[in-house]
C-alpha cells in the first residue's frame, strides 16, 4: 500500500485518481496547487507525488524543484502539453516520469506502480563495485559517476540508465528493453523518452559520451574496451 499526494487545481482530475488509487488499496492525500503541496511534503512522507504542471499559485515544475530541496520523493508529472522540451525539462529537474493528457486513470495506476517499485528495489545496496573507462569512474555502491575525478550531477533516472547500460556493457539493448527494465513496466507512450535520457546522459558525460554508442533502428549499448 503506497501513501500518494496528488496535486491538481481540476477537483475532477484529482477525484478520479484517487478513486482508483484506492481502489488498489493506497491511501491519498489532494492538493490544489503546488505552494500546497510544498507545504505538505515538508509534513508528511509520500511514496510517490502525481503533479499537474500548469497550476496557479505555483506550477508543478516549480513545486517539484522546491520540494527536491529537501526530499526525493518519486514525481510522476501531468501535463496537458506533450511536446519533448516539456519533457526534457521535466527530466532535467528529476522526476521519474510525464503522462501526457488526457490519460488513462489505469496507465497512470501502472505507471505509479512501477516507479514506487523501481524506487524501493534501487534503494537496496548492492555490494561494493566501481567499473572505470578510462577518465569515467562508476561506483555502484555510492550511486556516484566521477568524469575526470568530478562528481557528475545527474538525476535519478540518468543514474538508472547509465548503471543499466554499464551493467549489460557491450551488450545490443534494444529500446523496449531499456524501458521494461529502467522504468519497470511495460512503455505506453512512445519510446522517445529513452532518447530524451541519452541525450542528457550524453551531454552530462561530456567526453566520455562515445562510449554510449546508437544502434540505429534497434537502441543503444554501452561499448567498453574489451
Amino acid at each position: 500500500m503506497y501513501k500518494i499526494l496528488v496535486v491538481d487545481d481540476e477537483a475532477n482530475i484529482r477525484e478520479v485518481l484517487k478513486e482508483y488509487a484506492e481502489f488498489e488499496g493506497h491511501t491519498v492525500d489532494e492538493a490544489g496547487d503546488g505552494m500546497q503541496a510544498v507545504e505538505m511534503a515538508k509534513t508528511k512522507d509520500y511514496d510517490i507525488i502525481i503533479m499537474d504542471i500548469m497550476m496557479p499559485r505555483l506550477d508543478g515544475y516549480s513545486a517539484c524543484k522546491e520540494i527536491r530541496k529537501f526530499k526525493q520523493t518519486p514525481m510522476l508529472m501531468l501535463s496537458a502539453r506533450g511536446e519533448e522540451y516539456d519533457k526534457l525539462f521535466g527530466f532535467e529537474i528529476g522526476i521519474d516520469d510525464y503522462v501526457v493528457k488526457p490519460f488513462s486513470p489505469k496507465e497512470v495506476m501502472a505507471r505509479v506502480n512501477a516507479i514506487v517499485k523501481r524506487n524501493n528495489t534501487s534503494s537496496v545496496t548492492p555490494p561494493s563495485e566501481i567499473e572505470r573507462f578510462e577518465g569515467l569512474e562508476i561506483n555502484f555502491t555510492s550511486r556516484d559517476v566521477l568524469i575526470d575525478g568530478q562528481k557528475a550531477n545527474l538525476t535519478p533516472k540518468e543514474y538508472d540508465l547509465l548503471f543499466y547500460l554499464v551493467r549489460n556493457k557491450n551488450i545490443a539493448l534494444t529500446r523496449n528493453k531499456l524501458l521494461e527494465e529502467v522504468w519497470g513496466y511495460d512503455f505506453f507512450g512512445d519510446d522517445r523518452t529513452i532518447d530524451t535520457h541519452i541525450k542528457m546522459l550524453r551531454n552530462n558525460l561530456g567526453q566520455y559520451r562515445k562510449f554510449i554508442v546508437t544502434l540505429r533502428g534497434l537502441g543503444y549499448k554501452f561499448e567498453a574496451p574489451q
